[in-house]
């Protein structure tokens, strides 16, 4: 089936009230259609996985580094399926397995692909943090309770950014502990990932099989 390799872990501004308005309607109508394409994905795994596909379907990935606790841990393999993205646009909250060839510095020799959380998608701006110690996105907070390392801050790094056209910002959950887009603001590229750089959506836990669980994107509440 799949092979295994090593991974080291829209719009302009809008005023607050058309931001929450927006996302609020776009995740009451977008979650009943993720969670069908995600079905539909395993399935095409279960299919197709066992004649090879890895270029088309997926992937496997070991994690030896923290930047992913408590979603991911070291030691741990994830299923990256390359599929969702030829359907839908990748959204904030996929944890993706990118190429940060050239981007980020590489944990040992060779190693070039990570894993991050998407946290800032094509011209939007992000900073850190507002009053309450939040990330915004537009100026508005957003609520990462759902995958931040328990006692982490969003960000203990202050900074503001506009993502390009065509790129992302990306973190990783255990922000104490991982070296990301942060990282690299005053280097070439700014820590900026390109879209063409993620190699698939990190959909599940698939080893050790005792801790095999999914891998969710989380409902953003404002």
């Amino acid at each position: 089936m799949a092979t295994t390799q090593r991974a080291a872990s829209s719009s302009g501004p809008q005023s607050e009230r058309e931001l929450r308005a927006s996302q609020s309607a776009s995740a009451k109508h977008s979650r009943p259609r993720r969670l069908s394409i995600d079905a539909a994905i395993l399935l095409a795994c279960a299919l197709i996985g066992a004649f090879g596909t890895k270029a088309f379907v997926g992937q496997i990935f070991s994690i030896p580094s923290d930047s992913m606790q408590m979603t991911v841990s070291p030691g741990e393999r994830v299923f990256a399926e390359k599929v969702s993205y030829r359907f839908r646009s990748i959204e904030r909250g996929d944890v993706v397995v990118f190429d940060g060839k050239g981007i980020f510095n590489e944990p040992a020799p060779g190693a070039t692909m990570f894993v991050k959380r998407v946290v800032g998608l094509p011209g939007e701006r992000i900073a850190c943090c507002d009053a309450s110690g939040k990330l915004t996105v537009d100026g508005v907070a957003l609520d990462e309770s759902q995958y931040l390392y328990p006692g982490d801050v969003p960000s203990s790094l202050t900074f503001s950014v506009r993502v390009p056209v065509g790129k992302l910002w990306l973190m990783g959950d255990h922000r104490s502990d991982s070296a990301d887009s942060r990282a690299y603001l005053g280097a070439p590229g700014g820590g900026f990932v390109p879209e063409e750089r993620v190699v698939g959506r990190a959909m599940a836990v698939v080893w050790p099989l005792s801790s095999g669980r999914s891998i969710d994107s989380p409902t953003y509440r404002r």
